[in-house]
């Protein structure tokens, strides 16, 4: 029987056919390593952990890459706020995150690149966009000039005009357009920074995630995954990003995302106390029933933490 998925830029179900025969190439988003990972982040590791394990037994050679952002303002602010190195606190959270999800029986990818280590790649990746037209540099930032994407939104669905107004988009004076976002941005001297073209400085989020998944799986691959929160802003910029700096070459095939975690009924937030971390809760249940628990749901439908829903997955799980 055919595998058959469901494309998040289609809207459709689809058979899939990988571009090689019998060859997988498939990205995820992974973590910013600055705290514990939360029940949340767990969703995402599980399901695509599931779709790596299918994958592996009905294709020859799959590659399966996920991420590790280990550059971003809030690792420098909670480096800041605990008085340590910012290397130190990637190095210890990136242990802890391999602890947690090896605990929940993830399977590791088979490349899990780190930010750091791919800043030619996207310096590279930059300037080609500036030759293209799709990039300007303006007072030490490189912005991606969305207007210059005429198919800008294909993935989220909505209009230029709706996506603005929906998103935190950065108000500054050196941009041409407002929904413009940045690809490089000037660091001060006490942050962590790298030479370029237009001054030392460190990468915008997104640029991240497209050098990255170029470097180790190509120009255009079969799968991308992720969070439903990511498709609007980071999925549908890195759509530009890749497919501008490509000549208009098509970036991934084939987009899927998992659906929200929420807390007895709500969006999970540390300001309304039900923020849980997974270590939170291995410490009530047994990995196996957390994992049964992620999975007993359709992956792209919502997805309610609760203690009975948990006690209710250990004693499926027993029965």
């Amino acid at each position: 029987m055919a595998l058959v998925l469901y494309n998040s830029l289609t809207h459709q179900k689809e058979p899939f056919r990988p571009m090689k025969p019998d060859t997988v190439g498939m990205y995820a988003c992974g973590p910013t390593v600055y705290d514990f990972a939360h029940i949340g982040n767990a969703r995402m590791v599980v399901v695509f952990d599931m779709l790596f394990r299918v994958l592996k037994r009905s294709y020859a050679n799959v590659t399966y890459v996920r991420n590790i952002t280990d550059v971003d303002d809030k690792i420098m602010a909670a480096a800041k706020e605990r008085g340590i190195a910012i290397d130190r606190l990637t190095a210890d959270t990136t242990a802890m995150y391999h602890q947690d999800m090896a605990a929940l029986n993830a399977l590791p990818p088979d490349v899990e690149p780190r930010a750091t280590q791919h800043i030619p790649q996207m310096v590279a990746m930059i300037e080609r966009l500036i030759a293209a037209g799709n990039a300007y540099a303006a007072d030490g930032h490189v912005l991606f000039n969305v207007p210059s994407m005429p198919t800008y939104g294909k993935l989220s669905r909505r209009s230029l005009k709706e996506m603005i107004a929906g998103a935190r988009v950065e108000v500054a004076p050196y941009k041409k357009d407002s929904a413009d976002f940045v690809l490089w941005k000037p660091s001060a001297a006490e942050q962590p920074g790298w030479d370029s073209p237009w001054g030392r400085g460190r990468p915008g989020w997104h640029i991240e995630c497209s050098a990255m998944s170029e470097t180790h799986l190509g120009e255009t691959f079969d799968i991308h995954g992720g969070g439903l929160d990511l498709i609007f802003p980071h999925h549908e910029n890195e759509i530009a990003q890749s497919t501008c700096a490509h000549h208009g070459k098509p970036f991934v095939r084939v987009w899927l995302h998992n659906g929200f975690l929420s807390v007895n009924g709500e969006k999970m937030s540390k300001s309304l106390g039900n923020f849980f971390t997974i270590r939170d809760v291995l410490k009530l249940f047994d990995p196996e029933v957390v994992r049964f628990f992620l999975l007993r749901g359709h992956y792209r439908s919502p997805l309610n933490y609760t203690d009975a829903q948990l006690e209710d997955a250990r004693l499926g799980l027993n029965t």
